[in-house]
Order: C-alpha cells, then structure tokens, then sequence
C-alpha cells in the first residue's frame, strides 16, 4: 500500500472512530496531496509516489511548525498546541529522523566529496546532503550543520 492510500485509509479510520482532531489534519493533508497530483497532471483520482507525499508531509510539518511559533508569540497557546497536534499527526507518516550523529557523517562525506572547504562552496555540500537525506532532517537543520563545518 502506498504511502497517500495509508493515508487516505488512515483518515477513513479516524472518521469512524469520530476522531475530530485527527480526521481535521488528514482532511487538509488528503486535499494538500490531492490539489498537488491536479497540478502534476495526475487528475484529482490521480495518486502521488511516496517521495512526492514524503516531500509534501514535510512542508506541512514545517509549517505548522512556523504557525505554532507564531501563535506561542502572540499567547495563542490554545492554538499553537492545535497546529503542533497536526505537526505530529503528520509526522507519524514521515520517515525516521536522522541522528545528529548521522547526518554529520553524511554533510562530513559531501563536504569530502564535494572538495569544499569554505562557505562558498555550501550550495554544492547542500545540493549533495539534501539529495541523501530525502526527508530524513529539515533544511534548516542541515543548512545549520553545514555552515558550522565549513567554518560561516
């Protein structure tokens, strides 16, 4: 079973046990992946492949992330706690994260690879790391990680 018909299966589920919150966030993630396979061409029965639903997952992840830091700013808790419930509804469905340790040896690999050894070359150590670690760290976790080795 692909990863979009778990989900679509998942939110089948969450429905008939009246789940409010859960059958919510998988409502908008079903509508995400279904208005991103009509912009693909696929047509809204069309189905995505895993790295695309992987890769959709991982941008609502982070956006509700960002909208829950948001709302922490401005004393919204109660809202902050409901867009981080969704975070993590989401996450359940993303591959396991890589280890600090892990992705280190990786951006050590590109960095040797690559022949960087400055702060110029770090879209090419990125180019390299992003490509491996396909939805396994945040951008911005690597970026970070990246940038600290290469000495910016």
């Amino acid at each position: 079973m692909s990863l979009h018909e778990q989900i679509t299966a998942d939110l089948s589920a969450a429905m008939k046990a009246r789940d409010k919150a859960r059958t919510s966030a998988l409502r908008m993630l079903v509508s995400a992946l279904k208005n991103q396979a009509i912009a693909d061409g696929h047509g809204a029965q069309g189905t995505l492949d895993d790295a695309e639903v992987e890769r959709i997952l991982a941008s609502e992840v982070k956006r509700r992330r960002e909208a829950a830091a948001a709302y922490r700013d401005a004393d919204r808790t109660e809202q902050a706690e409901a867009e981080e419930a969704e975070a993590a509804v989401y996450e359940a469905y993303l591959p396991e994260q890589l280890t600090d340790e892990e992705l280190a040896g990786l951006v050590d690999e590109a960095i040797a690879e690559v022949g960087a050894s400055d702060v110029t070359q770090m879209g090419q150590v990125m180019k390299t790391v992003m490509s491996r670690v396909q939805g396994r760290a945040e951008g911005s976790r690597v970026s970070a990680l990246v940038k600290q080795r290469l000495g910016g």
